[in-house]
């Protein structure tokens, strides 16, 4: 979040020593270490950083743990569960800083017990050192050559949100495979498979780690491509296509939103009949007044999207790198030759003349993957993440989550946003009865949420669904299962969802603001505002993008609220209770 950027990317060494000496080396290493560890999560944090923390006794590694995803147990706790007693006068080293919610302060707690923690700039490093820990800012209170370096790694793991909030447009990866001689295909336009094996696995991974992929009209009709992550497992990013004309095939892959949606940008007006094909499909298709991929850009930041993958042709690639928006590059090239006079190249026409007009990456590394060589490099420098305290404007401008909007409403939306334990994604257990009567745990209300579309319906299949989804690592994976299986096997939902669905939730949050005092007094707090759920895509629980939502979890949450107050609603909750 921009209000407090600065205190987000402060790699951090917590000690409980007051010795001024310091062993860069060592320091260095863990808390690379530590961006090192943060970044497993990649592409399941966003739009949050990906955060590491590593907690060492006389140099030696004793616990550590990584953000898995949003509503899961904080680095800093799981790092001193694993080390146990051997954290009391330990060292932590963290790639940030600690950037708890507001209400729940469990990250800080793990390296200090019983301080509080606002959810504002530097809180953190002046409530650890307030309790007499020595915290150490890379950058600031430790400079050297290797500390820089150290400091770089922990910039890097985060680079997505980084330029992201410096530039307004999701970060952008241009990834592309060529031969030796630049081509991304033969003249007749076959292009399986120039790259190897091991690196289309690879390019697999970084798929992993993107929010959505791109691509144009001309892959879609000449590769018919999935976009998916076809050998199971890890995340999988949204399908964008981006097409002018809308010429595109009825038949294709992409059109198959059973696992993964699509996503299709288009000119306003553009073959209305196919737009309605598509729409039958499921297939969301957005229309632009003049499409460039800029604006594309600027209206997927809007969505609240972290990174986008771009693995479209020359013509597209070309139009993204003269606008600005791709900030790193990917380019897998193997030792094969194809000539051709009219293959097509991986980059279109850019409109320079002379060679000093060459754009140069920054940061650039080489790798060899299998027999073909990966360049990797920035096309833009990292921005400065530690920029002077903006306005509240100027935050918005930034980072429309942070909003200068009136005191009496109340937008919550990701779980460490400042009202962030509203969602019901926050990483707070609940105990609910079952079908028995017997009461259970779960890991969160949308564990719970997700699995009870399934409870109760007599089939083996969706039995098992409703246990893994309690097992599920995150509330992000089992929304992830719940919502695929709902696709994939729509009989297997139980008749009666669609009118039980609210009561599920409201006996879900019933529970957790009931179990948690602190939780339920940060509720109580908000009596006189109206609670909106800002979330750009769900227009049933949440707000939407331009309030065109229904926003059903704040309107439970203020019928909560009123109840645990035993009161009547006020007139401008009605409003906004009201269907």
């Amino acid at each position: 979040m921009a209000a407090s950027f600065r205190a987000f990317f402060l790699p951090i060494i917590c000690k409980t020593t007051t010795n001024n000496s310091h062993p860069h080396a060592l320091d260095s290493l863990h808390v690379r270490r530590a961006a090192k560890i943060a970044d497993k999560s990649a592409g399941f944090t966003s739009p949050h950083p990906n955060f590491g923390c590593v907690i060492t006794t006389n140099g030696k590694v004793v616990g550590e743990g990584y953000l898995y995803a949003q509503g899961t147990k904080p680095a800093e706790v799981q790092a001193v569960e694993a080390a146990g007693e051997l954290c009391r006068g330990a060292t932590a080293y963290v790639n940030m800083e600690p950037g708890d919610c507001h209400g729940d302060r469990t990250a800080v707690s793990a390296l200090v017990k019983w301080h509080p923690l606002q959810h504002l700039r530097g809180h953190a490093v002046r409530a650890l050192r307030s309790e007499g820990l020595q915290v150490d800012v890379l950058g600031e209170d430790l400079k050297s050559k290797i500390v820089q370096e150290a400091l770089k790694s922990c910039l890097i793991v985060n680079a997505p949100l980084i330029y992201r909030a410096a530039s307004r447009v999701p970060f952008s990866v241009l990834k592309y495979a060529m031969t030796l001689d630049g081509k991304i295909a033969a003249s007749s336009g076959h292009a399986s498979w120039i790259s190897s094996k091991e690196s289309r696995y690879r390019v697999l991974e970084l798929r992993g780690r993107s929010d959505a992929i791109i691509v144009g009209g001309n892959t879609v009709r000449k590769d018919n491509p999935r976009l998916t992550a076809r050998h199971g497992g890890g995340h999988v990013p949204i399908r964008i296509v981006m097409s002018q004309t809308l010429n595109l095939p009825e038949v294709a892959n992409l059109w198959d939103i059973s696992s993964v949606p699509t996503i299709v940008v288009t000119q306003r007006g553009a073959r209305k009949s196919f737009q309605k094909f598509l729409a039958s499909k499921g297939v969301e298709v957005v229309e632009f007044d003049i499409l460039n991929t800029r604006d594309v850009m600027e209206y997927f930041y809007n969505r609240g999207y972290l990174s986008i993958f771009w693995e479209c042709g020359g013509t597209l690639a070309a139009s993204a790198i003269s606008s600005g928006i791709i900030h790193k590059v990917f380019a897998f090239v193997a030792p094969k030759i194809i000539g051709g006079k009219n293959a097509p190249t991986p980059i279109g026409e850019l409109g320079m003349v002379e060679m000093t007009q060459a754009l140069d990456l920054i940061d650039f590394s080489y790798e060899q993957i299998g027999p073909d060589m990966l360049i990797s490099g920035f096309l833009q420098p990292l921005p400065d993440p530690t920029p002077v305290i903006p306005s509240v404007n100027e935050t918005y401008a930034i980072d429309p989550f942070v909003t200068p909007y009136e005191s009496s409403i109340i937008f919550f939306y990701k779980t460490w946003d400042l009202y962030g334990a509203f969602s019901n994604f926050s990483p707070h257990p609940i105990q609910m009865p079952d079908e028995n009567g017997e009461y259970q745990t779960w890991p969160s209300i949308e564990h719970y949420y997700q699995a009870h579309k399934f409870v109760g319906v007599n089939d083996p299949m969706a039995r098992d669904c409703v246990e893994g989804i309690k097992s599920a690592k995150s509330p992000e994976e089992a929304a992830r299962m719940g919502r695929t299986m709902q696709r994939q096997h729509p009989d297997l939902v139980r008749s009666d969802w669609d009118t039980v669905k609210i009561d599920v939730m409201y006996r879900a949050l019933k529970s957790k603001f009931s179990i948690y005092p602190h939780l339920n007094s940060m509720l109580l707090s908000t009596a006189g505002s109206v609670l909106v759920e800002a979330s750009p895509h769900d227009l049933f629980w949440g707000g939407g993008r331009d309030g065109e939502g229904l926003n059903y979890l704040g309107r439970l949450l203020m019928q909560l609220r009123s109840e645990f107050l035993g009161e009547s609603l006020t007139s401008s909750e009605s409003s906004f209770l009201a269907p």
